[in-house]
């Protein structure tokens, strides 16, 4: 057991008969004796969670010392409410309730709420109540769930102990795998919920809080599977011995729900009741901390260095020196070698790698570092996907919601004309009213306005978007994108090409099977791709190790890909990054993955650039040593990784990216997007700031 769960209704001890106890046991009121109760749970390595009713910020202090999390259900904002179900009960007041949730967050305490469906709200009130919930979250960051549960109506238990009933009905339940739910009448006040109605909900709270687990109490419908599906990640705790407010209605076994859900591709993950993100000094008492690392320390947030799952087979100094030599050669090497080689941390180990990845980079590119002048043009950032890693996409009623017009994007245009842009690299998030004529309206325009601009434009996840709303095939929608101007695709949308790890980390995405089956219809249809991977979250060797042989194999069948950029993952503002305290990569391992990355490849990929948008100009002119050729784009704007947390900018000039590569050694050149060389900038090094003066005169 590692969860005290500790609930009360409102303030048990103005009941005379409890304060007298109180008072004979020694505490002053009833939120002492929960500090008292706390302390021996945590000294028996058990992490209490408090839901105590609307309290005032001294007790929610008092609280913290001793909790590992905290929480209130705030039901809902409608004060209407308090005339029908919630008559002549003062503490369900949605302002009480708000004021507690707000005074949590001030005291920064990681605090789990949630809306209660069916108690005679109306669909308007449940949107207004997630938004209110929302709007607390955007000022203080520390709702680390929001709980959404259906009301069920309950049997009257006269004579009866609900804690008997609850453990009756699980041990029964748990073994038949049969819930023997009572039917009883709904009140007068309440209304119908179906599950159509809780699947908008899951969407409507992830569009509001992409941050935020979304919990569906497995217990009280069995419809929880269709909710996992549509995006709710967070089952609550699945107890032994029930469910002491709804007694009739016992969890199912995790056996069970690991059976279940494994049938659809996920899996179950045990967490503590204080979600990962929030296990830092900033959130976490330091006596709760410290149970915390000594007794669950496999909870203890995952860095990069600590990778989920296996971390490949330890090979001898000789055996890597061999697989070194062999992918140096351009020959393929085998899952199991991938893995060992993405596993390798030793110094020396590292160090060959390096140079030998450097080697082949010099063999395939040459010397001279090669980039783009382009700027990225995020139309919206409306998207209807929901992936745990990204902090861009926001549903269409978030206030942070935006969609470019016409006269913005010819204003973008003519500022990146301008700026010497050759190329734009159009890509949105995946707007659930968008169409074919959407998508080629933008590159017309574009070409209407310059015709010489390269449009490199709409990941595989946009274009399958396209196919799935118009009925067309790849190779169709391709067609019309390509007589509206478009002249290459980003291989984004890929992250990694294992649908074991898709299915965690954004299980609405399209399977890795349909991206490679619509970038290899790009390059049927005569236009050349990117590849990409993501990785610093929850990927494995193993899991690299699949995802490069998959990039590997396309090239072979078709040699439509011009070029290979690692993007490593930003965590701070993403869902994902929380949920599991990822911390971001260091610079060292973005190298060393860098040079894999380049050994991967062989002799199939000619181009291996380095995102400095993701690891910094500093990080990126260091990996110019590592097997990198191009430094990518100057970008001029980046809504992606910025809004996800990143902190290295959203614009570098041509004179950034040349210095970058001469203090590396490296002459640089000016490229199209196909890499046709356009201007070049050999060494020697000249003093920056002359060089720049005279740049901005030639201008």
């Amino acid at each position: 057991m590692k969860e005290l769960l500790i609930l009360t209704g409102e303030r048990p001890d103005s009941i005379k008969g409890v304060r007298d106890r109180l008072s004979e046991l020694g505490h002053e009121d009833f939120v002492a004796y929960v500090v008292w109760a706390s302390e021996r749970a945590l000294e028996r390595g058990i992490l209490p969670h408090t839901n105590l009713g609307p309290l005032d910020k001294r007790d929610l202090a008092r609280l913290r010392k001793v909790t590992a999390s905290q929480g209130l259900m705030l039901e809902s904002s409608s004060e209407r409410l308090l005339e029908t179900v919630h008559a002549g009960s003062p503490g369900k007041d949605p302002k009480v309730r708000l004021a507690t949730l707000r005074a949590a967050g001030e005291l920064q305490i990681p605090f789990t709420t949630g809306i209660l469906v069916g108690i005679g709200e109306t669909p308007q009130e449940r949107l207004e109540s997630l938004d209110a919930i929302a709007k607390v979250h955007s000022e203080y960051g520390h709702i680390q769930e929001v709980i959404l549960q259906n009301f069920v109506p309950h049997r009257k238990y006269y004579g009866e102990e609900p804690a008997d009933i609850a453990e009756s009905a699980s041990e029964d339940y748990w073994r038949t795998g049969i819930g023997r739910h009572p039917e009883l009448d709904l009140p007068a006040w309440a209304c119908e919920v179906t599950s159509a109605d809780m699947v908008g909900l899951v969407a409507a709270t992830r569009e509001r809080m992409p941050d935020v687990a979304i919990q569906i109490p497995p217990n009280l419908a069995d419809w929880w599977p269709e909710l996992v599906a549509a995006g709710a990640d967070d089952l609550g705790g699945l107890s032994a011995n029930g469910d002491h407010i709804s007694p009739e209605h016992p969890f199912p076994s995790p056996t069970r729900v690991a059976r279940d859900l494994a049938e659809t591709g996920r899996a179950l993950t045990e967490r503590l009741c204080v979600h990962s993100g929030f296990i830092t000094e900033e959130w976490i008492d330091p006596s709760v901390m410290g149970v915390i690392h000594e007794t669950h320390p496999t909870f203890m947030p995952r860095t990069t260095r600590q990778r989920i799952g296996s971390a490949g087979a330890v090979l001898a100094a000789d055996g890597v020196a061999s697989l070194i030599d062999k992918a140096h050669s351009g020959a393929r090497l085998t899952h199991a070698e991938l893995e060992a080689l993405f596993s390798e941390q030793r110094p020396e180990a590292v160090e060959d790698i390096r140079q030998a990845a450097d080697s082949l980079r010099a063999e395939m590119a040459g010397d001279t570092v090669t980039f783009v002048v382009n700027r990225n043009l995020n139309i919206s950032n409306v998207c209807q996907v929901g992936c745990a890693f990204c902090g861009f996409g926001k549903g269409q009623r978030s206030p942070d919601a935006y969609e470019y017009g016409e006269d913005e994007f010819r204003t973008r245009i003519h500022d990146a004309i301008s700026f010497g842009a050759t190329e734009l690299c159009i890509q949105s998030g995946i707007h659930p009213d968008w169409g074919l004529g959407d998508y080629t309206r933008w590159l017309r325009l574009a070409k209407e306005i310059n015709p010489s601009l390269h449009l490199h434009a709409y990941s595989p996840m946009e274009v399958d978007h396209i196919c799935q709303v118009e009925g067309i095939t790849p190779a169709e929608a391709f067609g019309h994108l390509i007589e509206a101007g478009l002249g290459s695709v980003p291989g984004t949308a890929a992250e990694i090409l294992d649908d074991d790890i898709r299915n965690q980390i954004s299980p609405n995405k399209l399977p890795a099977q349909r991206w490679v089956e619509i970038i290899e219809a790009a390059h049927a249809a005569g236009l050349p791709s990117t590849s990409t991977v993501m990785f610093g979250h929850i990927e494995t060797p193993a899991s690299l190790a699949t995802h490069m042989n998959v990039i590997r194999d396309i090239q072979e069948r078709t040699g439509g890909i011009t070029e290979f950029v690692p993007l490593s993952f930003v965590p701070d503002q993403t869902r994902l990054g929380r949920s599991m305290g990822i911390i971001e990569m260091s610079q060292e391992e973005n190298l060393r993955h860098a040079a894999v990355f380049r050994l991967s490849l062989g002799r199939s990929i000619r181009n291996l650039q380095a995102s400095w948008v993701k690891m910094g100009l500093d990080a990126a002119t260091e990996s110019l040593a590592w097997g990198v050729n191009d430094l990518g784009g100057t970008l001029m704007e980046e809504s992606i990784t910025r809004m996800a947390g990143g902190k290295h900018g959203t614009l570098r000039t041509p004179s950034d990216l040349i210095w970058a590569a001469h203090r590396a050694g490296r002459p640089a050149a000016e490229r199209t997007t196909l890499y046709g060389i356009r201007e070049e900038y050999p060494l020697p090094l000249p003093d920056f700031a002359e060089w720049t003066r005279q740049l901005a005169v030639a201008a």
